[in-house]
């Protein structure tokens, strides 16, 4: 079931040149919410089956624990010996120019250039581990998931953060463990084991759901466009992934790989798609329009773990890190519309079994070396 605190509608639009989340130096063009509304339940216009994820109002002084400390900025150097932080997960907001860091404590915003902490939360009380933190651009609201050893809330829960007013405004409730969470100004994505649904922002309403295979790490992305949501999840089949055009209302299936899918990454505009398998040794540039394969790029002959791909803001490279303690950035001569194929193109890609699944934080543990292929 999914439940929502009174807030005022509609959400705050991001501002990425606003100062990040700090209540004193609220992003300009930031609509107020201090007014609040409560919405009544969604179930009477929702299918029958969705019952378990409707919208209930819940009390607007939510109980669950509050976070006593707040640090802006990095914190203060202190003679005593800093506690000891864990890791837990790492996301960028929608444009790249920022990063959330969750941690067994809270979280931190962190600038990427100039690079520096801009903002940090910590929750002294009811655990405190963050599984999942994403930030909606760089406004006051983010999409918390407790994890860790002891969690701040329910794995199975999506807390939407408000900053501003210090507290969860509201939650999404599933009967599984949340694996991820993607935002989008209109939209809340979220991400279990075999399914994911799809949400209006302005009040939850379930729009969609999706059945997925196996995807233990959450994979999913979604465009950034305004008015073109395009989203890309694994299929029904190994190696198969699921292209969702909302716009033209048309679903594509590519099947990317022989093996099953480890990773892949869509551009702001969502009209390319990379995508590697659990063998890690290619990488596959697809056209989300019609699926055509537009390249293909070689990381290398060993087997190897894609932690991640990203593209350039043009699309011009594309950034490959793996468990090689290497990132490899290729050039990327191709256009939507016009397919080209690098000499690797006729590698076969043999079936592999699923490596099992581990951080996508772990290349952090190695030295990165980069190999620029032109």
């Amino acid at each position: 079931m999914a439940t929502l605190s009174a807030y005022s509608p509609p959400w705050p639009n991001a501002n990425p040149n606003g100062n990040l989340l700090s209540p004193e130096d609220a992003a300009e063009g930031l609509e107020s919410v201090s007014q609040s509304q409560s919405y009544d339940s969604l179930s009477s216009i929702m299918p029958q089956d969705h019952l378990t994820d409707q919208l209930t109002p819940v009390n607007p002084t939510p109980s669950y624990s509050a976070p006593v400390s707040v640090s802006v900025s990095s914190p203060p150097e202190s003679t005593s010996a800093p506690a000891t932080v864990s890791l837990l997960h790492v996301s960028f907001n929608q444009d790249f120019g920022c990063f959330a860091a969750a941690t067994d404590h809270g979280f931190r915003i962190y600038n990427c250039d100039p690079f520096r902490e801009i903002f940090r939360r910590d929750f002294d009380r009811g655990g405190g581990g963050i599984g999942v933190v994403e930030m909606l651009f760089r406004c006051n609201i983010l999409a918390l998931v407790g994890g860790g050893s002891d969690p701040q809330y329910p794995p199975n829960k999506v807390m939407i953060w408000d900053d501003h007013q210090s507290r969860c405004i509201g939650e999404l409730s599933f009967r599984s463990e949340v694996r991820s969470v993607k935002l989008r100004r209109d939209r809340i994505i979220v991400v279990l084991e075999q399914k994911i649904f799809v949400y209006n922002f302005a009040d939850l309403k379930l729009l969609h759901q999706i059945e997925t295979i196996a995807n233990p790490k959450g994979l999913c992305a979604v465009s950034q466009g305004a008015g073109s949501l395009v989203l890309v999840c694994p299929g029904l089949q190994k190696g198969q992934v699921r292209v969702e055009h909302y716009a033209s209302k048309r679903t594509k299936f590519i099947m990317a790989h022989d093996s099953r899918i480890a990773c892949f990454a869509l551009t702001q505009d969502g009209q390319l798609l990379a995508t590697a398998s659990t063998k890690g040794t290619l990488v596959r540039i697809f056209n989300t329009a019609d699926g055509t394969l537009l390249q293909e790029v070689r990381r290398g002959a060993d087997r190897a773990e894609i932690y991640s791909l990203a593209f350039s803001s043009t699309a011009q490279w594309l950034a490959v890190s793996s468990d090689k303690g290497t990132v490899h950035v290729f050039s990327l001569k191709i256009n939507p519309g016009s397919p080209v194929t690098d000499k690797s193109r006729n590698t076969p890609d043999h079936n592999a079994a699923v490596t099992s699944p581990s951080s996508s934080l772990s290349f952090f543990k190695a030295s990165i070396d980069v190999s620029l292929t032109q």
